[in-house]
Parts: structure tokens; C-alpha cells; sequence
């Protein structure tokens, strides 16, 4: 493990607008260009309501199981919502050491999306034993989602793109995951060569934006170039990092970095990572050939970005299988359909394995 950390960026002046916008997206970009990883201050979440989540999931995870499992995955068929156990998730083939509850935009039976049955679209499953779980659930998730687009205001300007672009293109209305994850204590290797627990194993996040908050456990741990790193927590902090699609939209020149956690605190972890993605049915196109970025970068990234988003490819982001466009010479990708990972015989429950997002 090597000492060194990660940046601490103040994201408000993205929300104050102004001179000092520049500032923040310059930090942005030279923490996307080396890690992709950072701490972002000035988020605009209310330590109050960071109390009553980490009170809230505590209860929850305390349950016994017939309890948790009342909210069961399984109930919720194509909404991707609900509980999972430990050992229900799988890292590179090795069941992670956590268990956790999904979450995403809450969805009435009237809203078109939910009669179409669209994937990943529906009503979360709330535990009636923890009733202040799901009002702490939508206002992190109404907070942090506000950040979300805070923070990929900086990105934009840092890639040389009108503060909007993403919003515009993208985000108006978001494709919002959010995880709450229990790690309990791992026992650590039995010699130095031992591989030991894991909460969960090394990987990358694969769609655009994650934006994490945990207790003061410790063990997130991120490979950076120099071997791996600690990302401790930090008392008024998210942890910010970047996933393939941002990655693979500017051609590797921002970093979607393999992380990874380990709880050896001896005490029981909570995290709560929210993704914050396209909408399910944008269109993803190569970035402008204006932006600063490419104006500077060197040509290897330039034709990665042509060719990660080039005619005949699809891209697998989380919950979508990104098709190709014909737009612009068959450059762009479609959006998301995560129903047509489903077609051909395939259940939404072989989706959801194929599909579930590791965790931070």
C-alpha cells in the first residue's frame, strides 16, 4: 500500500457559478487524468440527513433474515430493487463478504415507463419494520443527485464543454442507482501471500458518475499508478470517482480506476454509492471535437475515443447494452436497452446477475 491520497476538491462555486468555476474544473480534470478518483467538499447534502441514514440502514441490517428477505430482490421482478444477502453478489467469480439493499428513482404504477415494463424502472420495496428508511433513501438520493449534476458541470467545463452539456444531452433526467451496503468485519489474510475476505474484489464502475459516502470504517482502497491506495473517509466528504462510460467517452483520457474494499476495522462497514447515469434512452455520441481536451491530448487517445465508440461495437454499461447510432457516420451509441439484454430467452433474474454493480 503506498502513502499517497487523494485530492479533496469544493465543488460549490459549481453551484454559485462565477470566475472560481475554473478553478474547481481544472482540479477536476487533473484528478480524472490521474486516478479518477476525489473527494468532493461543498456537496450541499445535510449532515442531518446523513445521520438519519446511517441510523436508518443500521436498523435495517440488524433485522433477522426472514425480516430483510420480505424485501427480496426477487419481489420486485424488473424494477431491480430490494435485498440481496452476503454472498448474493459475485466479484470476478468470488462471492463478495456484504449484503446490501437496491434502490433507484421512485417510480408510481401510473408512470409510462413502469406499464411499458422498461427494465430498472418501478417502485422500491421499503422494510415496514424500519419506517424512516425510506424517507432518510429519497432525501440522500434527492441530495446527492443534485451534487451528481454539480459534479459533472466541473467535468464538462474541464473537458473544454459548456457547463450544460451533459444535462442537456444526457442527465435531464438521470438514470439514479443507489446501493446501501453492509461489510461485515473480514478477517485478514492468514500469511502475506494470502489473498483473504473481501467485501468486494477489483473492478471498475461501469457507467458514468459514482458519488459514495461512508462511515469511518475505512477500506475502500484504489489503484492508482503507483500500487494501491487508501481512500479513508473524511468527515464531510463524498467520494467521487469515474466509470468506463465517461472513460471510454473521452478515449482513456479520464480514468475509470479498478478499486476495491476490505474491511479489517473489525467493526460493521456501511457505504452508500449512488450511480448517476444517462438517461435510459439518451444517445451517447463521442464528445464534441471541440472540447480542450482532445485540442491537447495526444493522438493514441483521440483515436481510442473514435474507435471505443466506432460503428458495429456495443458498449455494456451496468443495467444497458449501449447499441450504435447511425447518427454521425454510425459514431454515436443508443441508449440503453436493457429489455433487449432480456429478449431471447433470457429472465430478469440471469439479467440482474449479469448486470449487478459491484459496490464501493
Amino acid at each position: 500500500m503506498t502513502a499517497a491520497s487523494l485530492p479533496v476538491i469544493d465543488i460549490a462555486p459549481l453551484f454559485a457559478g462565477g470566475a472560481a468555476q475554473a478553478r474547481v474544473a481544472a482540479e477536476i480534470e487533473a484528478a480524472c487524468r490521474d486516478t479518477g478518483f476525489f473527494y468532493v467538499a461543498g456537496h450541499g447534502i445535510e449532515p442531518s440527513v446523513m445521520v438519519r441514514l446511517d441510523a436508518a440502514s443500521r436498523a435495517f441490517f440488524e433485522l433477522p433474515l426472514p425480516e430483510k428477505n420480505k424485501i427480496a430482490m426477487a419481489r420486485a421482478g424488473r424494477a431491480w430493487r430490494g435485498f440481496f444477502p452476503v454472498g448474493g453478489e459475485l466479484t470476478s467469480g468470488r462471492p463478495d463478504l456484504k449484503e446490501g439493499v437496491y434502490f433507484g428513482t421512485e417510480l408510481g404504477a401510473d408512470d409510462a415507463r413502469v406499464k411499458a415494463l422498461v427494465p430498472m424502472h418501478g417502485a422500491n420495496l421499503w422494510p415496514d419494520a424500519v419506517p424512516d428508511f425510506k424517507p432518510a433513501v429519497l432525501d440522500f438520493m434527492a441530495q446527492t443527485t443534485r451534487a451528481a449534476h454539480g459534479v459533472m458541470r466541473g467535468v464538462a467545463l474541464s473537458l473544454g464543454l459548456d457547463g450544460d452539456y451533459f444535462a442537456r444531452t444526457y442527465t435531464a433526467d438521470p438514470t439514479v442507482l443507489f446501493r446501501v451496503f453492509h461489510y461485515p468485519p473480514a478477517r485478514a489474510p492468514e500469511n502475506e501471500g494470502g489473498d483473504g475476505e473481501w467485501g468486494v474484489g477489483e473492478h471498475t464502475d461501469y457507467g458514468l458518475l459514482t458519488l459514495l459516502a461512508q462511515d469511518d470504517c475505512g477500506g475502500l482502497q484504489v489503484k492508482s499508478r503507483a500500487g494501491w491506495i487508501e481512500a479513508p473517509p473524511i468527515a464531510g466528504t463524498l467520494v467521487c470517482n469515474i466509470g468506463d462510460m465517461l472513460d471510454r467517452l473521452t478515449g482513456g483520457f479520464y480514468r475509470s480506476t479498478p478499486h476495491r474494499v476490505r474491511n479489517i476495522s473489525g467493526r460493521e462497514r456501511l457505504s452508500f454509492p449512488l450511480f448517476f447515469d444517462p438517461s435510459f434512452d439518451a444517445v451517447i455520441e463521442p464528445l464534441p471535437r471541440r472540447d480542450r481536451a482532445f485540442a491537447g491530448a495526444c493522438g493514441r487517445c483521440a483515436r481510442r475515443q473514435r474507435r471505443a465508440l466506432g460503428p458495429g461495437q456495443f458498449a455494456r454499461v451496468r443495467g444497458h447494452v449501449w447499441r450504435l447510432s447511425a447518427r454521425q457516420g454510425g459514431e454515436g451509441v443508443s441508449g440503453l436497452a436493457a429489455r433487449g439484454a432480456v429478449r431471447g430467452g433470457r429472465d430478469f433474474k440471469s439479467f440482474q446477475k449479469m448486470h449487478c454493480h459491484p459496490g464501493s
